[in-house]
């Protein structure tokens, strides 16, 4: 599939680092590094406009690296950009650490992933099916 993309950093378009690499990775473009605090957030714009296809989500996810050893994280957790939005693809980014962490230009900050999905219809009722693990919430089905 192709996807429309408007480049206006001064890098090459996002890439996959590797064969079986399911998300494309996205560039901070910001004109002087940027330090984030502990518990701060930030919007760090990319230079990328992107047209999704219609029936498509593009997800933005956090770089697993960033978050295990610097505790860079998204604010939302998944950002998601819907197909008619046009918009530059900025990033929220929050640091949960305990230490100040400096982006620079150019430093990859996340990942794009293009998903289909299907749209639903939502049909009231007064009841739902029952199943194994019923109303078991967060942690209800062990470690």
């Amino acid at each position: 599939m192709k996807v429309k993309i408007v480049n206006k950093s001064k890098f090459n378009l996002p890439e996959y680092k590797t064969l079986d690499s399911a998300g494309l990775d996205l560039k901070a473009c910001i004109a002087d590094s940027v330090t984030i605090g502990p518990l701060q957030r930030l919007l760090i714009p990319t230079g990328l406009f992107i047209e999704i296809p219609k029936g498509f989500e593009g997800q933005i996810r956090a770089r697993s690296g960033l978050a295990i050893k610097h505790g860079i994280g998204l604010v939302n957790g998944i950002g998601t950009i819907d197909s008619d939005y046009r918009g530059e693809i900025k990033i929220a980014l929050v640091n949960i650490s305990n230490d100040e962490f400096t982006i620079n230009n150019g430093d990859r900050i996340a990942q794009l992933v293009i998903n289909k999905y299907e749209r639903v219809e939502l049909v009231e009722v007064e009841t739902i099916d029952e199943t194994e693990r019923g109303s078991g919430g967060f942690g209800s089905t062990g470690i």
